[in-house]
């Protein structure tokens, strides 16, 4: 845990410490990249709850409440000092995540310790930092996908005039070229681009909503002014980097948001197995391949062999995010 803390924030570094008495979850461990693996990481989630934290305290500051700038700077001093250890032990004595967390905040943060959380309940911090992390995530598929479709185009074109069997039923049928079939694939990869970014821009988070979704709590705090619970949510959001949230929550955001994003990652996911699946049928009759590294073994037994194991772990992975 030690090494952890050191190493927080340093992305691939922080996941570089292996552990190989215990299980591991292959997708993290194989497959993720270490960006990804670090935008889901503990370090990641904890300090995203001490920022919105500190950017409800900041609003409510604005807004008129007793908040000092002295328990504000020692909030922002401390983001990064998460006392792991402490928050596991006070978590078995309370058997609340989010409590536990609220106390090892303040046993850094003093002064600040009144102020932490001041009425908001615990979906505040889980919801709003799980719909930032996977904002965060579509941010990175984004940037992936451009990549891929500029890739998959730079090839199309290179390949344009190279003529190629083309199939119906699997069957033998009309020449085409290689570059129209990689146009294929990268039309399907431009049509979920442009699913990816609708959907990110109209990502809302929960907001401040208070316990229930009713807000009671943040109305009492400000005495009845409804002007400044609404104010209250709009400076949250813009501190966070957001400028909407869904109209009305219960205790937690509508699960339609994730329903909403998982169909997208599901789109990409089968342009992708549209694409390595061809190659693979292709593979076998030697039409296409893929690249194959001087030191790379096709097989145990059959030295000869030249597996397309890019696009069958493609496959493999796409349908696992297709079955979310």
């Amino acid at each position: 845990r030690q090494r952890r803390r050191k190493a927080f924030g340093r992305g691939s570094e922080a996941m570089a410490h292996r552990m190989d008495n215990v299980y591991e979850n292959p997708l993290t461990k194989r497959y993720a990249s270490m960006e990804m693996s670090f935008l889901w990481s503990a370090d990641k989630k904890f300090s995203t709850w001490r920022r919105i934290w500190l950017a409800l305290a900041e609003s409510q500051q604005e807004l008129g409440l007793e908040i000092t700038d002295e328990q504000l700077d020692e909030m922002r001093a401390n983001l990064e000092n998460i006392d792991y250890e402490f928050a596991e032990k006070k978590e078995k004595e309370l058997r609340h995540d989010v409590m536990s967390h609220i106390h090892a905040f303040g046993v850094v943060c003093p002064k600040a310790r009144p102020v932490i959380h001041l009425g908001a309940t615990s979906c505040f911090v889980v919801d709003n930092t799980e719909q930032i992390q996977t904002f965060d995530s579509l941010k990175m598929v984004h940037s992936k996908l451009v990549v891929l479709m500029d890739r998959l185009a730079e090839f199309a074109t290179e390949h344009r005039e190279v003529a190629t069997l083309g199939f119906t039923h699997f069957q033998p049928a009309q020449l085409v070229t290689v570059g129209k079939r990689a146009c294929l694939w990268l039309q399907d990869f431009m049509l979920d681009y442009q699913r990816l970014v609708r959907e990110m821009d109209d990502f809302p988070l929960r907001g401040v909503k208070g316990t229930t979704g009713t807000q009671a709590s943040f109305l009492e705090l400000f005495e009845g002014d409804h002007d400044k619970v609404v104010k209250l949510n709009e400076l949250v959001l813009g501190k966070l980097g957001f400028k909407r949230a869904i109209g009305v929550s219960g205790q937690t955001y509508t699960r339609k948001l994730d329903f909403f994003v998982l169909s997208v990652l599901s789109g990409i996911a089968q342009s992708a197995h549209k694409m390595a699946t061809d190659i693979r049928l292709l593979a076998n009759m030697k039409e296409i391949e893929e690249p194959f590294g001087k030191s790379q073994v096709g097989s145990s037994a059959m030295a000869y062999k030249r597996n397309p194991m890019r696009s069958e772990r493609i496959c493999s992975l796409s349908r696992f995010v297709m079955s979310l």
